[in-house]
């Protein structure tokens, strides 16, 4: 009877689904027939499930509980689950520092640029800022990004892309599409931990791939390939969240040759982009937006606050996106942020701020590395670019610990199994290199490590 509960309420049954019959969910259960035909009685006089003669058991729908994501899927520690993560970087007081969090300070944004942008919105027709947004988005953007994109040797057309509200809900409306409850979709292990919690809500089952420096694993991609027979994989190729890696070339053909084989759609989030020194290899340049859908944002760039993503992918994939979209948003995203957006990119502003940000990060990064040195903390690899530091403890330390710790300080950290999904990452913390620049950091870090080691 608890087996059939929580499947109702982890949707992995819904109303009108047929149960297992008695003989095959006995044998599920290592119990006897009989056992079974007791259970399914007693949730039937609950009125969870009802017979049909001849027919078999059915879920009634009357006790569906809530969608609780927080409680589906594997039971986590709170300080590794992916909601409480979020929550605690983004509801956390200004005084708090935030090294674990995963945006620059707002003092390394162009604001000059967006200042004056905003001012020019001000003069803009009324339809800008009264009206909603069109169904594909801003015309002016999306051939920004075409243009971006043909300098990279990607050939794509305005039909080819979408804009969105965010990145995130780039992958939810893909995932809407392509998904379907009790689907296998592939992630990195480790990998950005709000991919966990998104795949968790469209239900699916979550297989992790271990993670090297040059990529995924790829006998592992292969064996998840052939025994999971996923839908989907999920991934950054360059500049990966958590640990800064970019895709080797040999990595990215045998993944993307191992998927074309096997029918599988991959997700490439460009999101770190343009926070590369130069170029790395891509998988939507070696496809062709055939079966790799490209993704991305400029929440890490420019502004989270004027929220805005896209989705570039074949043409029969945007129609049924934009129905979507239609359906869940009414529309694409503001006017008022993709013309802000749009300003800023087409300007040389956008390429000298980046520029600067790159050269203060790379600084940031050598810095932070040898302050974190002396406290026993190495780098898995130093990252080309982008601003996280994906570090091993010394031996002994759990990172989940010192998360939790360190929050009671003030100080918000990214504990390594917030990312994992075999949960295998508890040596490591991801550190944000731009939110790092005061000592009170370092300090807590250490004091928070010294216990830990006494004890």
């Amino acid at each position: 009877m608890r087996s059939v509960r929580v499947k109702i309420a982890n949707r992995a049954l819904a109303p009108g689904d047929r149960l297992p019959s008695v003989r095959r969910f006995a044998k599920i259960m290592s119990v006897s027939p009989s056992t079974v035909v007791e259970a399914y009685a007693r949730l039937e006089a609950e009125g969870i499930v009802r017979a049909r003669r001849g027919s078999g058991f059915y879920v009634t729908g009357a006790d569906l509980p809530p969608m609780l994501l927080a409680e589906m899927g594997p039971r986590r520690d709170r300080d590794v689950d992916p909601f409480w993560v979020s929550r605690q970087s983004l509801d956390a007081d200004p005084s708090v520092l935030k090294p674990g969090c995963g945006w620059l300070p707002a003092d390394w944004m162009p604001n000059i640029a967006l200042r004056k942008g905003l001012r020019a919105l001000s003069r803009a027709d009324e339809a800008v800022l009264a009206d909603y947004g069109s169904t594909r988005g801003s015309l002016e953007l999306r051939r920004l990004l075409i243009g971006r994109f043909a300098d990279q040797g990607i050939s794509a057309t305005a039909d080819q892309i979408l804009l969105t509200g965010s990145g995130t809900q780039a992958i939810d409306l893909i995932c809407r599409l392509l998904l379907r409850p009790g689907d296998a979709v592939l992630v990195d292990d480790p990998c950005y931990f709000n991919f966990h919690a998104l795949l968790r809500a469209h239900q699916v089952k979550i297989v992790g791939i271990p993670f090297t420096p040059t990529g995924p694993d790829t006998s592992a991609f292969e064996q998840a390939l052939v025994g999971e027979n996923p839908r989907l994989y999920i991934t950054n190729s360059a500049l990966h969240n958590p640990t800064g890696a970019s895709i080797s070339p040999q990595t990215a053909y045998r993944v993307l040759s191992a998927a074309t084989a096997h029918g599988l759609t991959i997700v490439e989030d460009e999101i770190f982009a343009d926070f590369e020194p130069s170029l790395s290899p891509r998988l939507a340049i070696l496809d062709g937006l055939n079966r790799v859908i490209r993704i991305g944002s400029f929440s890490k760039t420019l502004s989270a606050s004027m929220r805005c993503g896209y989705i570039a992918a074949r043409t029969d994939w945007v129609e049924g996106l934009i129905d979507l979209q239609v359906a869940t948003n009414f529309g694409g995203p503001s006017p008022i942020a993709t013309r802000l957006i749009a300003d800023v990119l087409a300007g040389g502003t956008y390429r000298r701020h980046m520029e600067e940000v790159r050269r203060r990060l790379a600084n940031a990064r050598a810095e932070v590395a040898d302050r974190l040195a002396a406290l026993g903390i190495v780098p898995w690899i130093m990252p080309r670019g982008g601003f996280y530091l994906w570090c091993r403890l010394p031996d002994g330390h759990d990172s989940t610990e010192i998360a939790r710790r360190c929050m009671e300080r003030g100080v918000v950290l990214a504990p390594g199994n917030a990312f994992s999904t075999s949960q295998l990452a508890a040596p490591f913390l991801r550190f944000n290199v731009a939110q790092m620049g005061d000592s009170r950091v370092f300090s807590t870090l250490g004091q928070v490590m010294k216990r830990q080691g006494c004890e």
